[in-house]
């Protein structure tokens, strides 16, 4: 080892022959004939070291066809191949790579004997590709396109670090089983690669395309590295495939960009680049994340039929044209992530799929995006994509009530003492500077912990949700603060803030045969010894088949509609269940001794027989005596008699049903009474919720103006 570093220094100390008179000499093939004959050391290979030479590929040059032939021959040596150093040179014409490769043809098993056996399997899986596109453009009567007969070998790594080329550089249909090194390398007239293979790392981080840069249907195999590169003409990488992580990040992009059908099997990182011109993905396919994070986009993003298999950041980037996700697929676990995201309403529309867009948008908090979130609303409803603008109100009514509920159970940063901060999640070393540092200056947001010393930003996320920053919080204000997070906490658990028609019908679906069957307990089930007054059997069954289908059907849309349906139940439970409960025990437990024990307690409306919208409607009969004539008590010999109970709570929730049937106002136990006006409070509230639902669900309808 130390005699291979030795000679490498030796190698390197020696000075060019003419650079004392030139930076950049012309190369001659005399001293080509010297580099190929001493090869230097470099990393342990040897190396053909061209550097700062000035090198003359024209067509009317001497050193041209030498050039290829010499070079070749140098770059295929049986033994270990040597690398090819163009750093720091000037290259003038266009630079031929297939010349430097070795030829071999898409068909036959003659594989080259140079190949390692990794290398083999890779060239047979790349020609049995190839075949099959042959094959394919055959199929669809595509004669005068079809893939190319041959590849070309090359197995030398190839490194032109800064290296300026003023002609074109052609690597189309090539292999390059070696490492790709052109970093800092300015490509006058474009590079063209298209149908290349890479089987090594790739590295064109800052690099300068002054004219386009042809990749189309290229692979990369390993990493490949466009970091603060420059593409002022466009590119195309349509139909290209990365194996593995491919890094664009604080690139410049201009011209015609196309990375349509490209696939990303590897993260894909644009963060902080500039898009002068139309940013082209459709139909590609992410696998892991992509990175938007402040990128500006000057032009639109067009990410139309893309699939995404995992999350999309786009936080605190600039979009100035439209974003185009129409028909984009988003895989379990993918969404948008646009925390930061800044965009001109008058300027710039998000488009996609209608119904399945406003689903995907995701912010960690509300703090600092809420003008974020009313932009995509209103851009959603501003293009009738109703459903879409509900789904962003939703998601920013939702972390609204995450941030009162952080309020009313988190931690003050402001006023805790170091043990409410350590059981907040602080180290004790942490918690104890936090009270140091508020007490020189008090926090104005939860991020000013990031400037306490010792808290870095893996602490700050531990504890993000625990803590907020007040100067003072008053018991008042934290009583209200509940009563707001309780009344919106309602709203979001029993219909989606008004977003989701399925799960607030679903709630009435549970609660209509609930009261029923309450109802029916108390108006038949009255006694059982003396003179017992006691239903009949077929009477409950009926009853108890009908109300469970639709308790059934509700439960079944609850469920399927309900973001946290076991919260929905608990809410439903708490508001059907305990209070009737404790009326019915009561009722129970004092027995009934009154007249008219033989007769139901409701009564129906004789007159009429009809469907009636029963808004304005009470639940106990008018008092006066010319009304009183009109209701008839039910007739409890009647096999059909179950369902006036079902009519009864139907009139009573949705102020809907088919015949007014009410509460009789004489010889009624109070608790009977008090359980009907309960059902009917809660069902003015249900009424309430679902015409705003509705209202809010179907476009240019408004029924509350109606109640």
């Amino acid at each position: 080892m130390g005699l291979v570093v030795l000679v490498t220094g030796v190698a390197i100390a020696q000075p060019l022959p003419a650079l004392a008179a030139d930076s950049h000499p012309p190369l001659t093939l005399d001293l080509l004939r010297q580099r190929l004959a001493a090869p230097v050391q470099r990393e342990g290979r040897p190396a053909i070291d061209l550097r700062y030479y000035t090198i003359d590929l024209g067509p009317d040059s001497p050193l041209t066809d030498s050039f290829y032939r010499l070079l070749s021959s140098g770059l295929q040596k049986p033994a270990t191949t040597p690398a090819l150093d163009l750093s720091y040179a000037i290259v003038q014409g266009d630079l031929d790579l297939q010349r430097l490769g070795q030829r071999e043809p898409l068909y036959g098993d003659n594989l080259s004997p140079l190949l390692s056996d990794a290398g083999r399997a890779q060239l047979r899986r790349d020609r049995q590709r190839l075949l099959q596109l042959s094959r394919l453009s055959q199929s669809l009567l595509i004669q005068g396109q079809g893939s190319s007969q041959q590849i070309y070998l090359f197995k030398a790594p190839l490194v032109a670090v800064q290296t300026r080329f003023t002609g074109q550089v052609l690597g189309g249909d090539t292999f390059f089983l070696g490492r790709v090194l052109a970093s800092g390398a300015v490509f006058k007239q474009g590079l063209s690669v298209g149908g290349a293979r890479f089987n090594q790392a790739v590295n064109f981080s800052g690099a300068d395309f002054r004219q386009r840069l042809q990749a189309k249907g290229s692979l990369f195999f390993e990493p490949a590295r466009f970091d603060q590169s420059q593409l002022r003409s466009g590119a195309t990488f349509q139909g290209a495939e990365f194996k593995a992580d491919a890094n664009f990040s604080r690139a410049v992009l201009a011209g015609d960009l196309n990375f349509g059908r490209v696939q990303w099997q590897g993260v894909a990182d644009f963060a902080r680049t500039v898009w002068q011109s139309s940013a082209f993905f459709v139909r590609s396919y992410f696998a892991k994340a992509l990175f938007f994070t402040e990128a500006r986009f000057d032009a639109p993003l067009v990410l139309r039929q893309t699939r995404f298999g995992e999350p999309v950041n786009l936080r605190n980037a600039m979009v100035g044209g439209e974003v185009d996700l129409g028909d984009a697929i988003f895989l379990p676990g993918a969404y948008l992530n646009v925390a930061g995201l800044e965009f001109s309403l008058e300027q710039t529309q998000i488009l996609g799929t209608p119904g399945k867009i406003g689903r995907v948008f995701s912010v960690p908090q509300l703090a600092g995006n809420e003008t974020l979130l009313r932009n995509l609303e209103r851009n959603f409803r501003n293009q009738e994509q109703i459903s879409d603008a509900n789904s962003i109100a939703y998601t920013a009514e939702r972390l609204r009530l995450k941030s009162w509920q952080q309020r009313l159970l988190g931690t003050n940063v402001n006023t805790a003492s170091v043990a409410a901060l350590v059981r907040a999640g602080f180290t004790e070393t942490q918690a104890a500077a936090v009270v140091n540092q508020r007490q020189i200056r008090t926090f104005i947001g939860t991020e000013g912990v990031l400037s306490v010393p010792g808290v870095d930003l893996a602490a700050y996320l531990k504890v993000r949700d625990r803590i907020f920053a007040r100067d003072t919080f008053p018991i008042t204000r934290r009583f209200t603060l509940a009563l707001q997070w309780l009344w919106l906490g309602a709203l979001v658990v029993l219909s989606r803030y008004g977003t989701s028609f399925g799960l607030t019908f679903g709630l009435g679906l549970v609660a209509i045969p609930t009261f029923a069957l309450m109802f029916w307990l108390v108006d038949r089930y009255r006694r059982r010894r003396a003179t017992p007054i006691l239903p009949p059997l077929a009477e409950g069954l009926w009853l108890g088949g009908g109300c469970s289908l639709l308790l059934g059907l509700g439960l079944n849309a609850l469920l399927r509609s309900a973001d946290y349906p076991l919260l929905t139940l608990g809410f439903l439970f708490m508001l059907l269940v305990p209070v009737p409960a404790v009326l019915i025990g009561l009722l129970i437990k004092r027995g009934r001794y009154h007249d008219l024990m033989a007769e139901s307690y409701f009564v129906e409306d004789g007159s009429l027989r009809q469907l009636r919208l029963l808004i304005a409607r009470l639940p106990v009969i008018p008092k006066f005596p010319f009304f009183r004539d009109r209701y008839t008590y039910l007739l409890l010999d009647r096999r059909w008699n179950w369902l006036n109970y079902l009519d009864f709570s139907l009139n009573n929730w949705l102020k809907f049903g088919f015949n007014d049937i009410r509460l009789r106002d004489e010889h009624v136990p109070g608790l009977i009474t008090a359980l009907v006006w309960y059902q009917w409070g809660l069902g003015l509230l249900y009424t309430a919720l679902l015409l705003w639902t509705l209202s809010r669900t179907i476009p240019g309808l408004n029924l509350l103006i109606y109640f």
